[in-house]
């Protein structure tokens, strides 16, 4: 090997006249990832998502240098808007949402790429008209003609804009065009589906239009840092491995709180419920990315084929009427505030028997984790706003101390605290300082808000980057939302026939007597988080 000094200009890849750097080539991860030429279509730009979430994410994405100069976003909407309108929509969403700083220069470079189209679904000349719109671009901001479509709107409209995309063009991949492979791609927000058929049904008409690997279905909690650390934590470390198996682990308990009511999303709600809004999507996700085993590699192939081993081996625990639970929030006091219970919420069924409230007891039928159950559980107007997935120890299988010394020491427990105060915590016994041999529970903390000076980036700047890029790992294909409800159905079966509804619990709890008893029949209580 020859070494020796060099002088010269560095070059973007740390080739230096010439000569690559072993230590810092194409595949050096510490350098960003920048989306290429392309545009982000809109559908449903007036909805709340759009302004809360994704409009603010662009800017984020832009004001960190991700996106490319030419980057171009459209709308698409009946308001009869100019560009200069959906602009004035994109400023205000951006400076009530954005993570980063307000730059002027990184505004007025991002507004030049703004286009609205306006229409409706059924509206052919509309499409064409978005045809044309994504061609003027390509033209005068060197987009290549690469687009992706984020269909912010209501499953029920999929077909009809689906059906547009293929009659107008939109839709089609060009792989003969001047700038070589011209891509086109799709982004489905949740839920997919409202059961196994639904979701198959689905999947079908967004690809006879898009193939599988142009579809990105979006689940945000798998853009956030803290999931995706649960990777790292597991197979960067040699410390959790050895004893992330069944003769250690005695549950996992996975937890998604909210402290807010329905308000105005009653009636879109009802019929749905908590296991089909979270649990099938969300907690489910959350749940192999636990139990999954080492994947080869970390490509989309390798992650998503260990990830659908976990849900294929993913079963019910049975009898469900002692192994999952379900319930309805009533009014009460929550954070010192009289709330109204669900079926005084507007435009709610006051007969419905939708749960606000799910738990469900399953386990991976796999040697790694045979007779460990994992406890799901989800709900609105609970204690507090907390997702977090608690994997919980076995105790010692002796202890050389007196029973006095040790009434106050729990089980182990290792806990990914997903949002709001991201981080891990990690609960052991310690001896209590003193004279005395007397152990307690104490915690180990690591906070992201303090181990690092960069703020976490907010979950749809990671997705929406990743469409950009093509990049699958963080998208569930067609097998793992099939797979989901194929292991939640039978629970929503099962509730169906059920003649009594959900069991009432305060606002403000942690949730009905019955999700309480589930636990209590193993000698498991629930975390308070």
């Amino acid at each position: 090997m020859t070494t020796g000094t060099t002088t010269g200009t560095t070059g973007r890849r740390g080739q230096l006249d010439g000569w690559t750097n072993p230590l810092r080539d194409a595949r050096d991860k510490r350098l960003p990832r920048i989306a290429g030429p392309s545009s982000l279509v809109i559908f449903g730009v007036t909805g709340d998502l759009s302004r809360k979430k994704l409009m603010p994410a662009v800017y984020d994405l832009a004001n960190r240098g991700l996106l490319p100069p030419g980057f171009s976003l459209v709308g698409f909407g009946r308001r009869k808007w100019t560009a200069a309108d959906f602009g004035q929509v994109v400023l205000d969403a951006v400076k009530a949402g954005a993570r980063t700083p307000w730059r002027q220069e990184v505004w007025d470079r991002l507004a030049e790429g703004f286009r609205f189209v306006q229409g409706t679904f059924d509206d052919d000349e509309a499409f064409d008209r978005l045809n044309d719109t994504i061609d003027e671009l390509d033209r005068e901001r060197g987009t290549g003609g690469n687009a992706a479509f984020y269909l912010s709107i209501p499953p029920s409209d999929f077909p009809v804009v689906c059906k547009q995309l293929a009659r107008s063009g939109l839709s089609a991949q060009n792989d003969s065009g001047e700038n070589g492979h011209q891509w086109r791609r799709v982004v489905i927000e949740k839920p997919f589906g409202h059961d196994l058929d639904s979701a198959i049904e689905l999947n079908e008409i967004v690809n006879d239009v898009f193939p599988e690997e142009s579809v990105f279905r979006i689940d945000h909690y798998l853009g956030k840092e803290t999931v995706q650390n649960i990777l790292a934590l597991r197979f960067a470390n040699q410390l959790f491995e050895p004893i992330w198996n069944s003769h250690y682990v005695d549950h996992v308990q996975i937890t998604m709180a909210e402290d807010i009511g329905l308000g105005g999303r009653a009636g879109y709600y009802d019929g749905i419920g908590a296991a089909r809004d979270v649990i099938q999507n969300h907690l489910l996700q959350l749940l192999a990315f636990i139990a999954l085993e080492e994947p080869t590699s970390f490509s989309a192939r390798r992650l998503r084929a260990e990830k659908i081993k976990v849900l294929n081996a993913t079963r019910l625990v049975y009898p469900l009427e002692e192994t999952t639970a379900r319930g309805q929030y009533t009014g009460g006091w929550q954070g010192g505030e009289l709330v109204r219970g669900l079926k005084e919420e507007e435009g709610y069924d006051p007969n419905s028997k939708t749960e606000t409230y799910a738990a469900i007891t399953y386990e991976v039928a796999t040697r790694r984790w045979a007779g460990v159950p994992f406890y799901l559980r989800t709900g609105k107007r609970l204690g507090r706003r907390v997702t977090e997935i608690a994997v919980v120890f076995k105790r010692a299988p002796h202890l050389p101390f007196d029973a006095t010394m040790t009434e106050e020491l729990g089980q182990n427990a290792f806990v990914i605290r997903v949002q709001p105060d991201e981080g891990v915590t990690m609960r052991f016994g310690s001896k209590v300082p003193g004279s005395q041999m007397e152990v307690r529970d104490v915690t180990m903390d690591f906070g992201y808000g303090t181990a690092f000076t960069e703020s976490s980036p907010e979950a749809y700047e990671r997705l929406i980057l990743d469409v950009l890029l093509g990049e699958p790992s963080l998208f569930p294909v067609n097998e793992e939302v099939e797979r989901s409800w194929e292991i939640l159905d039978p629970v929503i079966e099962h509730w169906a026939t059920l003649p009594e509804g959900p069991d009432p619990y305060a606002a403000g709890s942690w949730g009905p007597v019955s999700a309480d008893q589930m636990l209590a029949r193993t000698g498991r209580h629930w975390r308070r988080p």
